[in-house]
């Protein structure tokens, strides 16, 4: 049912995965919490671009020259067949396309794209649940944005079961766009003559396991004999406003188990990930630098055309990771620009740079010693004694 990535044999980092090298292994609703207050400082005028005055990036060996890979929070389209945007979607992510500019671009995709398969979870009286999709053609508007590469490990990747999921693969691939997130799926991308493996993860059964972590640990170092970086896509952490920061522990949500998102990073970044992209709580979390590696714990709401998302005070707030990897995985540079849903759930760049100015304070917060250092430009350092 699932279509896994051809195994390629190739030794990465011996240090990093020796022992560890075993076969892979092997829904909520969207949070509908009140608005609250932030707490936070906003970041200095800017559009995501680098510092004033810094300086070019000088010419390195070829074996050494960085990449650079784009993220973003959950993607919600519309909501078919009645809460879809005008004009049938186009031009719908006008206003960040220059943003997600990078050699490899990602987003977590928090919908199926298929027609109705007559399989929707919630059922004709649904309470507390929410599903979603959008037409197949709207994998157009994905690869129009700049795109490449989607996340279907989240809690609504089964929205219209697994026909719906596979709808949504086969969509992707008729506009080139790749997918990761199944089960023992590891999913690698050639970027500028780096290898680069994609895995997804979640606490639901149609993905890689968030909770069972030993588990995850053989995948990321099954990845890591795979190519030269590896990227994990997580989603994880309870929802709502109010969760914009994070706390050693399993969280919870509705009863179910999204993780223990510390501990889950910590571990996959031992067993050979270079960068950890989480999403899920609604909200942006912070970020901090574990062994060199940078791991985003949140970054919040991307889009919710439709109004499939709400967008009031800080679960409008998402943002564009931007990070540059050596091809040794290493941390060569980064920037979060902010961005923002209108009223109707399209993303934009959010020229108050809101969610920066959270970013910036729920690191500090949350990771005194560990915290990404992030400007007022959105541009991203390692503090120092973390190894980057």
């Amino acid at each position: 049912m699932y279509a896994p990535a051809l195994f390629v044999s190739r030794w990465r980092r011996p240090a990093a995965v020796l022992g560890a090298l075993l076969v892979a292994v092997l829904a909520a609703g969207c949070a509908r919490q009140a608005d609250d207050p932030p707490a936070w400082q906003p970041g200095a005028p800017a559009s995501g671009a680098p510092a004033e005055g810094e300086q070019p990036a000088q010419p390195v060996d070829q074996s050494e020259k960085a990449i650079s890979l784009a993220a973003t929070g959950d993607v919600i389209m519309g909501n078919a067949p009645s809460r879809l945007p005008a004009n049938g979607g186009k031009g719908f992510f006008d206003d960040v396309k220059a943003a997600l500019k990078a050699d490899l671009v990602m987003g977590n995709l928090e919908e199926p794209l298929t027609e109705d398969t007559g399989t929707g979870k919630c059922g004709p009286t649904p309470k507390n649940c929410f599903q979603f999709r959008a037409p197949p053609g709207y994998a157009a508007h994905l690869k129009d944005a700049g795109f490449e590469l989607l996340n279907q490990a989240n809690n609504h990747g089964y929205d219209y079961g697994p026909k719906g999921y596979e709808n949504t693969q086969r969509a992707l691939a008729e506009h080139g766009l790749k997918h990761t997130g199944a089960p023992d799926e590891i999913t690698v991308v050639e970027v500028e003559g780096v290898k680069v493996a994609v895995v997804g993860f979640s606490s639901y059964v149609w993905s890689n396991s968030l909770v069972d972590i030993e588990s995850a640990k053989r995948v990321v170092a099954k990845a890591a004999t795979m190519a030269d970086v590896v990227v994990v896509q997580v989603h994880m952490g309870a929802e709502g406003a109010d969760k914009s920061r994070v706390k050693p522990g399993t969280e919870l949500f509705f009863g179910e188990n999204r993780g223990d998102p510390i501990k889950f990073s910590h571990a996959v970044v031992d067993a050979g990930a270079d960068l950890v992209v989480g999403h899920g709580p609604h909200v942006l979390r912070g970020m901090e630098f574990y062994k060199g590696r940078l791991i985003a714990y949140s970054l919040g709401n991307f889009a919710g055309g439709g109004k499939s998302l709400n967008p009031a005070g800080r679960l409008g707030w998402g943002g564009v990771l931007k990070v540059s990897l050596k091809p040794d995985g290493s941390f060569a540079g980064g920037t979060f620009t902010s961005t923002v849903m209108n009223s109707v759930g399209r993303p934009s760049i959010d020229r108050q740079h809101r969610g920066l100015g959270l970013v910036r304070d729920v690191s500090r917060s949350d990771f005194p010693k560990s915290a990404a250092r992030l400007d007022g430009a959105g541009k991203i350092t390692a503090p120092s004694g973390t190894g980057a």
